[in-house]
């Protein structure tokens, strides 16, 4: 993740301010922290690990929580800092979730990596930083883990928006002709996964799931319709979204889950 030019311009050009605005953005941000707050005490430490700038961070310390915030990107650090209110109890240093030395062992008694599995294409890094912020994590305490699912982008981004010609994409052996897993290299920005995946990654740590959830679940397949809903239809449409986002059946077409982990006491 280190270095990558790919990243860094991508980041420079504002996206993750814009991501998470409007009706249908918002779905995967309320998602989020509707569980985070269903796992919240007072006086809880927060770790944000890939903070981009800060809307998590932010929401939470403007709640009355501490938050310790890490972001690799030069350009969301300086957004992070200029969205920060008076009175917020949040810092914000540079730093790589694959490398989290400058953090104790078991501090945080909640840890958000909402971001960094996103660009982390080898299953070692993967690895290493899901490692990383179970290690800051006090036992019994909760780690949120995002991530970005194939099959969703490519029913929207191939086959409905034709952004990307998936024929070449099968030529350049980024999908699978057979089975249309994907792989993905850091020119391609997003790592695309499916939850048998993670389902594999989190195997070797001791943890416990707690949820596993589609946090946009239909919502960027539906976009547009969203985007034109009046506030009442649109308070239905997250009743019905928070009712499925956790059915098995649904979850597969998500743009974006959330893996909550709890880390079993010794």
């Amino acid at each position: 993740m280190k270095g990558n030019k790919y990243l860094i311009d991508y980041y420079n050009q504002d996206r993750e301010d814009e991501r998470l605005l409007g009706k249908h953005g918002c779905v995967e941000f309320l998602t989020t922290m509707r569980y985070i707050e269903k796992y919240l005490k007072s006086n809880d430490r927060i770790l944000e690990i890939g903070a981009g700038t800060g809307r998590y961070s932010h929401a939470l310390a403007q709640k009355g929580y501490s938050v310790d915030a890490i972001e690799l990107i030069e350009h969301n650090i300086k957004r992070f800092k200029e969205n920060t209110k008076e009175g917020e109890k949040v810092t914000i240093t540079q730093g790589n979730a694959l490398d989290l030395s400058a953090f104790a062992d078991e501090t945080y008694d909640i840890t958000l990596l909402l971001g960094p599995m996103y660009h982390l294409y080898t299953q070692s890094d993967k690895q290493t930083a899901l490692s990383e912020a179970i290690r800051v994590t006090k036992r019994g305490g909760v780690v949120f883990v995002a991530y970005c699912i194939s099959d969703a982008t490519i029913i929207r981004e191939f086959f409905v928006r034709k952004r990307f010609d998936v024929f070449e994409y099968i030529k350049s052996g980024k999908i699978n002709p057979e089975t249309f897993a994907t792989q993905s290299t850091p020119s391609d920005i997003i790592e695309l996964v499916r939850k048998e995946d993670i389902d594999k990654l989190i195997t070797e740590f001791d943890v416990n799931r707690l949820h596993y959830v589609a946090t946009d679940g239909m919502t960027h397949h539906l976009d547009g319709a969203i985007d034109e809903m009046d506030d009442a239809l649109f308070d239905m449409y997250l009743k019905y979204h928070f009712a499925t986002c956790e059915r098995p059946d649904m979850v597969g077409q998500t743009h974006h889950s959330l893996d909550i982990l709890k880390i079993r006491h010794i």
